[in-house]
Protein backbone atom coordinates (compact mmCIF):
# COMPACT_ATOMS: atom_id res chain seq x y z
CA UNK A 1 0.00 0.00 0.00
CA UNK A 2 1.29 3.46 -0.83
CA UNK A 3 2.65 5.71 1.93
CA UNK A 4 2.26 9.49 2.20
CA UNK A 5 5.97 9.98 1.55
CA UNK A 6 5.60 8.23 -1.80
CA UNK A 7 3.97 11.39 -3.16
CA UNK A 8 4.96 14.11 -0.67
CA UNK A 9 8.73 13.97 -0.35
CA UNK A 10 11.74 16.17 0.20
CA UNK A 11 13.76 17.44 -2.74
CA UNK A 12 16.76 19.61 -1.88
CA UNK A 13 15.41 19.93 1.64
CA UNK A 14 11.97 21.22 0.59
CA UNK A 15 8.75 19.18 0.73
CA UNK A 16 7.35 18.64 -2.76
CA UNK A 17 4.15 17.36 -4.28
CA UNK A 18 5.11 16.04 -7.68
CA UNK A 19 7.73 18.45 -8.96
CA UNK A 20 6.35 21.49 -7.15
CA UNK A 21 7.82 22.83 -3.91
CA UNK A 22 4.92 23.26 -1.52
CA UNK A 23 6.53 26.23 0.21
CA UNK A 24 6.14 28.25 -3.00
CA UNK A 25 2.41 27.44 -3.07
CA UNK A 26 2.02 28.42 0.59
CA UNK A 27 3.88 31.69 0.05
CA UNK A 28 1.65 32.55 -2.89
CA UNK A 29 -1.76 31.47 -1.57
CA UNK A 30 -1.36 31.64 2.19
CA UNK A 31 -2.45 29.09 4.76
CA UNK A 32 -4.34 27.02 5.79
CA UNK A 33 -4.24 25.31 2.41
CA UNK A 34 -5.03 21.90 0.95
CA UNK A 35 -2.55 20.53 -1.60
CA UNK A 36 -3.37 17.40 -3.63
CA UNK A 37 -1.22 15.25 -5.89
CA UNK A 38 -2.74 13.97 -9.13
CA UNK A 39 -0.27 11.05 -9.21
CA UNK A 40 -1.29 10.04 -5.69
CA UNK A 41 -4.95 9.87 -6.71
CA UNK A 42 -4.36 7.90 -9.89
CA UNK A 43 -1.81 5.37 -8.62
CA UNK A 44 -4.20 3.33 -6.39
CA UNK A 45 -6.95 3.62 -9.00
CA UNK A 46 -4.62 2.06 -11.57
CA UNK A 47 -3.56 -0.63 -9.08
CA UNK A 48 -7.20 -1.58 -8.48
CA UNK A 49 -7.87 -1.73 -12.22
CA UNK A 50 -4.79 -3.91 -12.74
CA UNK A 51 -5.83 -6.24 -9.93
CA UNK A 52 -9.25 -6.72 -11.52
CA UNK A 53 -8.07 -6.90 -15.12
CA UNK A 54 -9.96 -9.44 -17.20
CA UNK A 55 -13.05 -9.12 -15.00
CA UNK A 56 -16.17 -7.12 -15.64
CA UNK A 57 -15.81 -4.46 -12.96
CA UNK A 58 -16.70 -0.91 -11.99
CA UNK A 59 -14.66 1.15 -9.52
CA UNK A 60 -16.94 3.77 -7.94
CA UNK A 61 -14.97 6.36 -5.98
CA UNK A 62 -16.63 7.06 -2.61
CA UNK A 63 -16.80 10.79 -3.13
CA UNK A 64 -17.76 11.53 0.47
CA UNK A 65 -14.02 11.30 1.08
CA UNK A 66 -13.20 14.10 -1.37
CA UNK A 67 -15.85 15.76 -3.52
CA UNK A 68 -14.01 18.57 -5.33
CA UNK A 69 -15.31 18.83 -8.91
CA UNK A 70 -11.82 18.81 -10.43
CA UNK A 71 -10.95 15.63 -8.52
CA UNK A 72 -14.18 13.93 -9.61
CA UNK A 73 -13.59 14.88 -13.23
CA UNK A 74 -9.98 13.68 -13.13
CA UNK A 75 -10.96 10.30 -11.67
CA UNK A 76 -13.86 9.95 -14.10
CA UNK A 77 -11.58 10.64 -17.06
CA UNK A 78 -9.41 7.79 -15.80
CA UNK A 79 -12.26 5.29 -15.73
CA UNK A 80 -13.81 5.70 -12.28
CA UNK A 81 -17.50 5.83 -11.50
CA UNK A 82 -18.86 7.37 -8.30
CA UNK A 83 -20.44 6.16 -5.07
CA UNK A 84 -22.78 8.86 -3.75
CA UNK A 85 -24.72 9.25 -0.50
CA UNK A 86 -26.82 12.37 -1.05
CA UNK A 87 -28.64 14.52 -3.58
CA UNK A 88 -25.88 17.08 -3.26
CA UNK A 89 -23.31 14.52 -4.29
CA UNK A 90 -25.49 13.51 -7.24
CA UNK A 91 -25.54 17.17 -8.28
CA UNK A 92 -21.76 17.30 -8.02
CA UNK A 93 -21.12 14.20 -10.14
CA UNK A 94 -23.44 15.51 -12.84
CA UNK A 95 -21.61 18.86 -12.82
CA UNK A 96 -18.31 16.98 -13.10
CA UNK A 97 -19.56 15.14 -16.18
CA UNK A 98 -19.62 11.65 -14.68
CA UNK A 99 -21.78 9.19 -16.63
CA UNK A 100 -24.94 8.34 -14.60
CA UNK A 101 -24.52 4.71 -15.69
CA UNK A 102 -21.41 4.60 -13.48
CA UNK A 103 -23.04 5.95 -10.31
CA UNK A 104 -24.27 3.94 -7.31
CA UNK A 105 -26.35 5.57 -4.57
CA UNK A 106 -25.62 4.39 -1.01
CA UNK A 107 -26.84 5.65 2.36
CA UNK A 108 -29.50 4.73 4.93
CA UNK A 109 -31.62 7.87 4.69
CA UNK A 110 -32.37 8.70 1.07
CA UNK A 111 -35.20 11.21 0.79
CA UNK A 112 -38.09 11.02 -1.66
CA UNK A 113 -36.66 13.93 -3.64
CA UNK A 114 -33.24 12.29 -3.79
CA UNK A 115 -34.77 9.06 -5.06
CA UNK A 116 -36.74 10.94 -7.72
CA UNK A 117 -33.64 12.81 -8.90
CA UNK A 118 -31.53 9.66 -9.08
CA UNK A 119 -34.25 7.78 -10.98
CA UNK A 120 -34.64 10.64 -13.44
CA UNK A 121 -30.87 10.80 -13.92
CA UNK A 122 -30.63 7.08 -14.67
CA UNK A 123 -28.00 5.92 -12.18
CA UNK A 124 -26.56 2.41 -12.31
CA UNK A 125 -27.99 1.22 -8.98
CA UNK A 126 -29.45 2.11 -5.60
CA UNK A 127 -27.79 0.35 -2.66
CA UNK A 128 -30.98 -0.16 -0.67
CA UNK A 129 -30.49 -0.22 3.10
CA UNK A 130 -33.92 -1.12 4.54
CA UNK A 131 -37.20 -2.78 3.63
CA UNK A 132 -39.09 0.48 4.07
CA UNK A 133 -36.68 2.24 1.73
CA UNK A 134 -37.28 -0.50 -0.84
CA UNK A 135 -41.05 -0.07 -0.57
CA UNK A 136 -40.79 3.71 -0.90
CA UNK A 137 -38.50 3.42 -3.91
CA UNK A 138 -40.93 0.99 -5.56
CA UNK A 139 -43.81 3.46 -5.08
CA UNK A 140 -41.80 6.35 -6.53
CA UNK A 141 -40.54 4.31 -9.48
CA UNK A 142 -44.07 3.08 -10.20
CA UNK A 143 -45.42 6.64 -10.24
CA UNK A 144 -42.55 7.76 -12.51
CA UNK A 145 -42.96 4.68 -14.72
CA UNK A 146 -39.22 4.13 -14.42
CA UNK A 147 -37.78 0.84 -13.13
CA UNK A 148 -35.47 1.16 -10.13
CA UNK A 149 -32.30 -0.92 -10.39
CA UNK A 150 -31.20 -1.95 -6.92
CA UNK A 151 -28.68 -3.89 -4.90
CA UNK A 152 -29.76 -4.92 -1.43
CA UNK A 153 -27.12 -4.01 1.13
CA UNK A 154 -26.33 -7.07 3.21
CA UNK A 155 -25.28 -6.64 6.84
CA UNK A 156 -23.09 -9.72 7.45
CA UNK A 157 -22.62 -8.99 11.19
CA UNK A 158 -18.84 -8.94 10.84
CA UNK A 159 -16.58 -6.69 12.87
CA UNK A 160 -14.24 -4.60 10.74
CA UNK A 161 -11.85 -4.29 13.72
CA UNK A 162 -11.60 -0.57 13.13
CA UNK A 163 -12.72 2.59 14.96
CA UNK A 164 -16.35 2.13 16.13
CA UNK A 165 -17.38 5.35 14.38
CA UNK A 166 -16.43 3.89 10.98
CA UNK A 167 -17.57 0.30 11.55
CA UNK A 168 -20.66 -0.48 9.46
CA UNK A 169 -21.00 -4.26 9.20
CA UNK A 170 -22.32 -5.29 12.62
CA UNK A 171 -25.97 -5.93 13.36
CA UNK A 172 -25.88 -3.14 15.93
CA UNK A 173 -24.88 -0.67 13.20
CA UNK A 174 -27.56 1.25 11.30
CA UNK A 175 -26.43 -0.04 7.91
CA UNK A 176 -27.74 -2.87 5.75
CA UNK A 177 -30.39 -5.59 5.82
CA UNK A 178 -30.39 -9.04 7.42
CA UNK A 179 -29.74 -11.95 5.09
CA UNK A 180 -33.08 -13.57 5.96
CA UNK A 181 -34.92 -10.39 4.96
CA UNK A 182 -33.02 -10.21 1.66
CA UNK A 183 -34.04 -13.78 0.85
CA UNK A 184 -37.64 -12.94 1.70
CA UNK A 185 -37.56 -9.96 -0.67
CA UNK A 186 -36.31 -12.23 -3.46
CA UNK A 187 -39.16 -14.65 -2.83
CA UNK A 188 -41.71 -11.85 -3.08
CA UNK A 189 -40.31 -9.68 -5.87
CA UNK A 190 -43.64 -9.79 -7.71
CA UNK A 191 -45.05 -7.51 -5.02
CA UNK A 192 -42.49 -4.86 -6.06
CA UNK A 193 -43.21 -4.46 -9.78
CA UNK A 194 -40.95 -1.43 -10.32
CA UNK A 195 -37.92 -2.96 -8.59
CA UNK A 196 -35.21 -4.65 -10.65
CA UNK A 197 -33.00 -6.62 -8.27
CA UNK A 198 -29.56 -6.56 -9.90
CA UNK A 199 -27.16 -7.21 -7.08
CA UNK A 200 -26.09 -7.45 -3.47
CA UNK A 201 -23.82 -4.92 -1.78
CA UNK A 202 -21.80 -4.95 1.43
CA UNK A 203 -19.57 -2.47 3.22
CA UNK A 204 -18.32 -3.43 6.67
CA UNK A 205 -16.26 -0.35 7.51
CA UNK A 206 -13.42 1.98 6.71
CA UNK A 207 -9.65 1.97 7.35
CA UNK A 208 -9.34 -1.83 7.43
CA UNK A 209 -5.80 -2.90 8.24
CA UNK A 210 -6.46 -6.64 7.90
CA UNK A 211 -8.11 -8.77 5.24
CA UNK A 212 -9.55 -11.16 7.82
CA UNK A 213 -12.84 -9.25 8.33
CA UNK A 214 -13.31 -8.97 4.57
CA UNK A 215 -12.64 -12.68 4.15
CA UNK A 216 -15.41 -13.44 6.66
CA UNK A 217 -17.82 -10.95 5.06
CA UNK A 218 -17.11 -12.20 1.53
CA UNK A 219 -17.73 -15.81 2.62
CA UNK A 220 -21.14 -14.90 3.99
CA UNK A 221 -21.91 -12.88 0.85
CA UNK A 222 -21.08 -15.72 -1.55
CA UNK A 223 -23.38 -17.98 0.46
CA UNK A 224 -26.16 -15.40 0.19
CA UNK A 225 -25.59 -15.04 -3.56
CA UNK A 226 -25.91 -18.80 -3.97
CA UNK A 227 -29.21 -18.81 -2.06
CA UNK A 228 -30.52 -15.92 -4.15
CA UNK A 229 -29.52 -17.76 -7.32
CA UNK A 230 -31.67 -20.70 -6.27
CA UNK A 231 -34.66 -18.50 -5.45
CA UNK A 232 -34.45 -16.34 -8.57
CA UNK A 233 -33.47 -19.12 -10.95
CA UNK A 234 -30.59 -17.07 -12.29
CA UNK A 235 -27.51 -15.33 -10.90
CA UNK A 236 -27.53 -11.65 -10.03
CA UNK A 237 -25.75 -9.20 -12.32
CA UNK A 238 -23.24 -7.82 -9.82
CA UNK A 239 -21.86 -7.84 -6.30
CA UNK A 240 -20.76 -4.58 -4.70
CA UNK A 241 -17.94 -5.44 -2.29
CA UNK A 242 -17.80 -2.00 -0.65
CA UNK A 243 -14.86 0.20 0.18
CA UNK A 244 -11.19 -0.54 -0.16
CA UNK A 245 -8.51 -1.35 2.39
CA UNK A 246 -6.96 1.14 4.79
CA UNK A 247 -4.02 3.43 4.22
CA UNK A 248 -0.89 4.18 6.15
CA UNK A 249 -1.21 7.35 8.22
CA UNK A 250 1.71 6.77 10.59
CA UNK A 251 2.69 3.20 11.53
CA UNK A 252 -0.22 1.16 10.14
CA UNK A 253 0.52 -1.82 7.89
CA UNK A 254 -2.60 -2.25 5.74
CA UNK A 255 -2.77 -5.02 3.14
CA UNK A 256 -1.74 -4.20 -0.40
CA UNK A 257 -4.25 -3.55 -3.14
CA UNK A 258 -2.88 -6.61 -4.94
CA UNK A 259 -3.73 -8.84 -1.95
CA UNK A 260 -7.15 -7.18 -1.66
CA UNK A 261 -8.08 -7.83 -5.29
CA UNK A 262 -6.72 -11.39 -5.00
CA UNK A 263 -9.17 -11.96 -2.14
CA UNK A 264 -12.04 -10.63 -4.28
CA UNK A 265 -11.12 -13.07 -7.05
CA UNK A 266 -10.90 -15.95 -4.56
CA UNK A 267 -14.49 -15.47 -3.39
CA UNK A 268 -16.38 -14.24 -6.43
CA UNK A 269 -14.52 -15.60 -9.47
CA UNK A 270 -14.08 -19.23 -10.46
CA UNK A 271 -14.96 -21.98 -12.90
CA UNK A 272 -17.79 -23.24 -10.68
CA UNK A 273 -19.21 -19.76 -10.06
CA UNK A 274 -21.46 -17.89 -12.50
CA UNK A 275 -19.86 -14.75 -14.01
CA UNK A 276 -20.64 -11.72 -11.91
CA UNK A 277 -19.67 -8.08 -12.24
CA UNK A 278 -17.53 -6.68 -9.42
CA UNK A 279 -18.35 -3.20 -8.13
CA UNK A 280 -16.09 -1.47 -5.60
CA UNK A 281 -16.51 1.73 -3.58
CA UNK A 282 -12.99 2.80 -2.54
CA UNK A 283 -12.66 6.26 -1.03
CA UNK A 284 -9.86 6.68 1.49
CA UNK A 285 -7.63 4.14 -0.29
CA UNK A 286 -7.64 6.44 -3.34
CA UNK A 287 -7.77 9.91 -1.78
CA UNK A 288 -6.27 9.52 1.71
CA UNK A 289 -2.58 9.85 0.90
CA UNK A 290 -3.25 12.19 -2.01
CA UNK A 291 -3.60 15.33 0.08
CA UNK A 292 -1.83 17.42 2.72
CA UNK A 293 -3.07 20.28 4.86
CA UNK A 294 -0.47 23.05 4.91
CA UNK A 295 -0.39 25.30 7.96
CA UNK A 296 1.81 28.05 9.38
CA UNK A 297 3.08 28.41 12.92
CA UNK A 298 1.57 31.39 14.72
CA UNK A 299 3.14 31.14 18.18
CA UNK A 300 5.07 28.96 20.56
CA UNK A 301 3.93 28.70 24.12
CA UNK A 302 5.72 27.12 27.06
CA UNK A 303 4.09 26.09 30.32
CA UNK A 304 6.71 24.45 32.48
CA UNK A 305 7.48 21.09 30.92
CA UNK A 306 4.59 21.44 28.48
CA UNK A 307 5.25 22.94 25.04
CA UNK A 308 2.63 24.14 22.58
CA UNK A 309 3.00 25.01 18.92
CA UNK A 310 -0.04 27.03 17.81
CA UNK A 311 -0.77 26.88 14.07
CA UNK A 312 -3.29 28.63 11.84
CA UNK A 313 -5.08 25.43 10.78
CA UNK A 314 -7.73 24.01 13.09
CA UNK A 315 -10.35 21.33 13.56
CA UNK A 316 -12.41 23.44 11.15
CA UNK A 317 -10.04 22.37 8.38
CA UNK A 318 -9.25 18.81 9.57
CA UNK A 319 -11.75 17.33 12.00
CA UNK A 320 -10.45 13.74 12.12
CA UNK A 321 -8.08 14.11 15.12
CA UNK A 322 -10.82 15.75 17.21
CA UNK A 323 -13.56 13.38 16.04
CA UNK A 324 -11.73 10.05 15.90
CA UNK A 325 -8.54 10.67 17.86
CA UNK A 326 -6.76 9.96 14.59
CA UNK A 327 -3.04 10.41 14.01
CA UNK A 328 -1.34 12.09 11.04
CA UNK A 329 2.31 12.57 10.20
CA UNK A 330 3.22 16.24 10.60
CA UNK A 331 6.40 17.50 8.98
CA UNK A 332 8.06 20.86 8.31
CA UNK A 333 8.06 22.11 4.72
CA UNK A 334 11.78 22.77 5.01
CA UNK A 335 13.86 19.92 6.35
CA UNK A 336 16.29 20.92 9.08
CA UNK A 337 19.79 19.70 9.77
CA UNK A 338 19.85 16.01 10.72
CA UNK A 339 21.92 16.95 13.77
CA UNK A 340 19.36 19.48 15.01
CA UNK A 341 17.51 18.55 18.16
CA UNK A 342 13.77 18.04 18.52
CA UNK A 343 11.32 18.72 21.29
CA UNK A 344 7.92 17.27 22.08
CA UNK A 345 4.99 19.62 21.80
CA UNK A 346 1.23 19.71 21.38
CA UNK A 347 0.32 21.01 17.91
CA UNK A 348 -2.90 22.94 18.37
CA UNK A 349 -5.17 25.23 16.38
CA UNK A 350 -6.82 28.55 17.27
CA UNK A 351 -10.40 27.28 17.66
CA UNK A 352 -11.91 27.67 21.12
CA UNK A 353 -12.10 23.94 21.92
CA UNK A 354 -9.59 21.84 23.84
CA UNK A 355 -10.14 19.11 21.25
CA UNK A 356 -8.63 21.40 18.60
CA UNK A 357 -5.37 19.49 18.75
CA UNK A 358 -3.64 17.75 15.85
CA UNK A 359 -1.08 15.87 17.95
CA UNK A 360 0.05 15.61 21.57
CA UNK A 361 3.69 15.32 22.66
CA UNK A 362 4.70 15.22 19.01
CA UNK A 363 8.38 15.61 18.01
CA UNK A 364 9.05 18.92 16.26
CA UNK A 365 12.30 20.76 15.53
CA UNK A 366 13.49 22.67 18.59
CA UNK A 367 14.10 25.65 16.30
CA UNK A 368 10.47 25.81 15.13
CA UNK A 369 9.26 29.40 15.18
CA UNK A 370 6.47 31.72 14.14
CA UNK A 371 6.17 31.86 10.35
CA UNK A 372 7.40 28.32 9.70
CA UNK A 373 5.24 26.14 7.46
CA UNK A 374 4.21 22.58 8.31
CA UNK A 375 2.35 19.85 6.43
CA UNK A 376 -0.22 17.52 7.96
CA UNK A 377 -0.03 14.48 5.69
CA UNK A 378 -2.64 11.90 4.64
CA UNK A 379 -5.36 14.56 4.69
CA UNK A 380 -6.86 13.91 1.25
CA UNK A 381 -9.78 11.90 2.63
CA UNK A 382 -12.36 13.37 4.99
CA UNK A 383 -10.36 16.58 5.27
CA UNK A 384 -12.01 19.32 3.28
CA UNK A 385 -15.30 17.40 2.98
CA UNK A 386 -15.70 17.50 6.78
CA UNK A 387 -14.52 21.10 7.14
CA UNK A 388 -16.75 23.77 8.64
CA UNK A 389 -17.12 27.48 9.31
CA UNK A 390 -17.11 27.06 13.09
CA UNK A 391 -15.81 30.22 14.80
CA UNK A 392 -16.74 31.96 11.50
CA UNK A 393 -13.58 30.71 9.84
CA UNK A 394 -13.55 30.77 6.01
CA UNK A 395 -12.71 27.39 4.52
CA UNK A 396 -9.29 27.03 2.85
CA UNK A 397 -8.44 26.79 -0.87
CA UNK A 398 -7.67 23.50 -2.57
CA UNK A 399 -4.80 23.08 -5.02
CA UNK A 400 -4.09 20.21 -7.43
CA UNK A 401 -0.47 19.50 -8.43
CA UNK A 402 -0.01 17.95 -11.84
CA UNK A 403 3.64 17.26 -12.59
CA UNK A 404 5.50 20.58 -12.70
CA UNK A 405 2.36 22.68 -12.39
CA UNK A 406 -0.37 23.40 -9.89
CA UNK A 407 -3.77 25.02 -10.16
CA UNK A 408 -6.32 26.27 -7.67
CA UNK A 409 -9.38 24.03 -7.82
CA UNK A 410 -11.26 25.88 -5.06
CA UNK A 411 -10.75 29.47 -4.06
CA UNK A 412 -10.35 30.44 -0.42
CA UNK A 413 -13.67 31.51 1.08
CA UNK A 414 -14.11 35.15 2.05
CA UNK A 415 -15.90 36.74 5.00
CA UNK A 416 -18.71 37.61 2.59
CA UNK A 417 -19.07 33.90 1.75
CA UNK A 418 -19.72 33.27 5.45
CA UNK A 419 -22.90 35.35 5.47
CA UNK A 420 -24.21 34.55 2.00
CA UNK A 421 -27.88 33.68 2.33
CA UNK A 422 -28.30 35.37 5.71
CA UNK A 423 -30.44 38.42 6.28
CA UNK A 424 -30.90 41.00 9.01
Amino acid sequence: MSKPEDFFNYQNGVLHAGEVGIDSIAQKLGTPLYVYSEDAFLTPLKELSAGLSGLDHLICFAMKSNSNLAILKMLSQNGAGMDIVSGGELFRVMKAGVAPSKVVFSGVGKTVEEMKSALATGIYSFNVESLEELSTLNSIATAMRTPAHVALRFNPDVSAKTHPYISTGLKRNKFGIRGADILNVAKNLSSLPAIRLRGVSIHIGSQLTSLSPLNDAFSKTTELLSQLHEILGQPLEFVDVGGGVGIRYTKESPPSIAHYTKLIRKHFVGAKKPPIKIVLEPGRSISGNAGALITQVLFRKSRGKKEFVIVDAAMTELLRPALYGSHHQIVPLKKGDKKSKSIKADLVGPVCESSDCFASDYPVPSSIASGDFMAILSAGAYGFTMSSNYNSRPRPPEVLVQGKNFRVIRERETFHDLIRGESL
